[in-house]
């Protein structure tokens, strides 16, 4: 309890009662809520964001040796061929952004883009990459970007998740620990809302069961429940009853968010959505419009499908065809009813993917260099920031670690990285670790 009310003077914290209550940041603030496309599996950045025509000149050649210096791959041995890219790129928008081919719809909204081609993280693997880029350690049982945004901000929906998590594909290889709480209280972590039936298990009231008895149970149990809070401190408690009463707001509240019968033939086509009720990315980026809409503070979609360690041209070629028109219409969607600008949009995955080959058309796991892009939330428009070398090996200007990223992500949200912080076993943890410093060449 002491910890959650020195979290209060540092940005978190808040109503002990109900510790979703929306909180003012300490700082100014751009962005209110953040949507996060997670694109799990490692999405090559050399056949989608960073153009490099010298990689494809040198195609089947070996790498200059005094590149693999100290370099660590995750499979392949490290002094194998270069695989020149597989597309052709043009510039997009005013901006003049390159980007591949097979992003049409993402370089539609180029002008709207901030790409962020300089990203480095620590991890060589899916499973600690991934959880490295969500809580900024690559241990388990730290909490996620998203929890921390709850904790700190709380939420301003009143019958749903303050962070609500969407699937597609095939889920994640960090799993849940890329969502969790970590040692914060419960109610701050991700809520998993299920792609078909009910959104959570067990939402709709069993044979029997009508509303009146179940308020009068709930009422009962929060009875009990306040009792023991008030003997104890525990925040545990709060969370629990907070649960329960979600719980019996979300039967309602949900079937209607999930029903996108009531959106628009265009809107609809603009996403790429024909079936209303098909489950897949392009219905999440919808939902997670819907949601940002109804005051979640926090939506991320996990859609892993990137891990192409052969047959590098198809397997791109297919995932983006599942994900830039749903990206795309997510921003321009935004844009169109006002919530782009304090919306932060952010799309990237673990790692990028080796300009060596892997069987002969693949790509390994490559953690030295990849490409984020950000929209809305203030950060600049129609920029590209950070360079990387000839190859698309390594960063050769502005690098952008996950702990800089997690910094910036958190000024634009109102914080200071160094001061949200949380008390667990005689150590004040952060999202940034002891590292991380704000981005100011990517702030609008």
């Amino acid at each position: 309890m002491n910890s959650l009310l020195a979290a209060e003077k540092k940005g978190g914290g808040g109503d002990k009662t109900n510790p979703l209550a929306p909180k003012k940041p300490p700082l100014a603030a751009k962005a209110k809520r953040v949507i996060y496309l997670f694109q799990a599996g490692g999405p090559s950045h050399l056949e989608l964001f960073d153009h490099k025509p010298e990689l494809a000149k040198r195609n089947g050649q070996l790498p200059p040796a005094e590149l693999l210096k100290g370099y660590r791959a995750a499979f392949i041995n490290p002094n194998s061929a270069l695989l020149g890219p597989k597309f052709k790129f043009q510039k997009y928008g005013k901006c003049g952004a390159e980007l591949s081919e097979v992003l049409p719809y993402t370089g539609a909204i180029a002008d709207d883009l901030c790409i962020v081609r300089s990203v480095q993280t620590d991890a060589v693997n899916h499973a600690p990459a991934q959880i490295m880029m969500n809580t900024g350690s690559q241990q388990f049982g730290r909490p996620a970007f998203g929890a921390w945004t709850l904790y700190g901000l709380g939420s301003e929906a009143a019958d749903l998740p303050g962070y609500v998590v969407l699937t597609s594909a095939k889920g994640t290889s960090g799993g849940a620990s890329n969502y969790g709480c970590g040692f914060l209280p419960t109610v701050y972590g991700g809520v998993p809302f299920r792609p078909t039936g009910d959104p959570i298990l067990y939402l709709s009231n069993p044979p029997g069961v009508d509303a009146d008895s179940q308020r009068a149970s709930l009422d009962t149990l929060n009875k009990l429940n306040r009792r023991t809070e008030a003997d104890t401190g525990d925040p545990e408690i709060t969370a629990r009853v907070q649960s329960y009463e979600l719980a019996y707001k979300l039967q309602t509240s949900a079937p209607e968010l999930m029903d996108l019968s009531k959106e628009p033939k265009e809107v609809l086509a603009k996403y790429g959505i024909t079936d209303p009720k098909q489950p897949g990315y392009a219905r999440n980026c919808l939902l997670a419009r819907r949601l940002a809409e109804r005051g979640v503070r926090f939506v991320q979609l996990f859609h892993e499908a990137w891990d192409h360690h052969g047959g590098v041209m198809n397997g791109v070629k297919g995932v983006a065809k599942e994900t830039d028109q749903a990206s795309a219409a997510l921003v321009s969607d935004l844009k169109r009813l006002g919530l782009l600008d304090d919306t932060l949009v952010i799309w990237g995955g673990e790692f990028g993917r080796t300009p060596m080959t892997q069987g002969g058309d693949g790509r390994d796991h490559h953690n030295r260099c990849f490409t984020y892009w950000l929209a809305g939330g203030g950060v600049k428009a129609g920029i590209s920031y950070g360079t990387t070398d000839e190859l698309g090996f390594g960063v050769t200007e502005n690098p952008v670690h996950v702990h800089d990223l997690h910094a910036t992500l958190l000024h634009l949200l109102g914080f200071d990285h160094t001061q949200l912080t949380y008390r667990y076993q005689g150590r004040d943890f952060r999202l940034t670790d002891i590292h991380g410093e704000v981005v100011k060449g990517i702030l609008a």
